[in-house]
């Protein structure tokens, strides 16, 4: 029996190309004669049944914009039982027969939550971290990752004219895959990131001097946030050799703007991809890149992988290359 009403959302932080994946999803339902509505403020939204009806009109021309029209918030609430039942109360009452979850781990915990109590559920991937195991690409990365490169290239420009040494800090709380990227397409010269122990001597001082050594006057640190504070670094290759670096912390620049043709694109498969797996009566599914396609798993499958830092690396090269 198909499915005749869904509820699409976009919970955690926000990444450039959900709005996109939100069109898909509603276009590719009203194909099929679905009803789509929209669930403003992620899971919290669904606790206490702030939707509204989607269609092509309301999704009309959004293609390319950043942020997501359904808003997006983290909810305490939804983590409990009592939220949990709240939010099945609401589909129930609705008849909202399947859910997709735009958003990165703590929203597929939320889907897998609301999956035990007999909700139809699909996670897309959307996190400007590229952090999600089960996927080589989520989307928002290429965005936030060209918004980066875009910044840091500026900052190069000064920093050569002057001979000097820039810091410049990158999201990235618990994943490095950001930084990784970012560093490589801008030639820094050293890259931190949160998954590998930090030895300053090595990882940032003796690079710094290679490359004077190589004839090079100005050096690039590329950080992601969760190794350490710039301003922190910047200070100790201060007291280490006496270079005065410059900080800069990009921060949320990183999360908005127009999304790229490539997250447009993915965005637009994966939802297209999501509710074609309701349609067919699949659930608890995290849909997902592999080599360049597109399929997908089971979100508790999904949920214990681990993405290594050779992992990381890997993704990084097969990203640099269109995968």
């Amino acid at each position: 029996m198909s499915i005749k009403r869904i509820g699409v959302l976009t919970s955690g932080g926000d990444a450039p190309g959900m709005n996109a994946c939100v069109r898909a999803v509603v276009r590719t339902a009203l194909y099929h004669n679905i009803e789509c509505f929209g669930i403003r403020r992620g899971w919290q939204g669904l606790i206490t049944g702030d939707i509204v009806r989607l269609d092509e009109k309301s999704v009309a021309h959004i293609i390319n914009r950043g942020g997501t029209i359904l808003y997006t918030a983290r909810s305490k609430e939804f983590m409990t039982e009592e939220g949990q039942k709240k939010a099945v109360s609401t589909c129930k009452f609705l008849g909202l027969e399947g859910i997709v979850a735009i958003g990165g781990d703590g929203t597929f915990r939320g889907a897998l939550a609301l999956s035990k109590y007999g909700i139809n559920v699909v996670g897309i991937p959307g996190t400007i971290d590229n952090d999600i195991s089960c996927t080589n690409y989520c989307i928002g990365f290429d965005t936030a990752a060209n918004t980066a490169i875009e910044c840091i290239d500026k900052l190069r420009d000064t920093m050569q004219s002057h001979e000097r040494c820039s810091v410049v800090e990158v999201m990235g709380r618990n994943a490095g895959y950001l930084a990784m990227y970012v560093g490589l397409a801008v030639g820094a010269t050293a890259v931190l990131v949160p998954e590998e122990p930090i030895d300053f001597e090595r990882d940032v001082i003796e690079k710094i001097r290679q490359a004077r050594f190589n004839g090079f006057t100005h050096y690039m640190i590329v950080v992601a946030e969760g190794a350490g504070s710039a301003a922190d670094i910047a200070k100790q290759i201060k007291e280490t050799i006496d270079l005065d670096p410059r900080v800069t912390v990009l921060g949320h620049i990183q999360r908005g703007g127009t999304p790229t043709g490539r997250d447009r694109v993915n965005a637009t498969k994966m939802g297209y991809l999501a509710v074609e797996l309701l349609n067919q009566g699949k659930t608890n599914r995290i849909v997902c890149t592999k080599d360049g396609g597109y399929l997908d798993v089971d979100i508790d499958e999904a949920l214990s992988m681990k993405k290594s830092i050779q992992r990381m690396e890997e993704d990084v090269l097969a990203a640099m290359t269109g995968f």
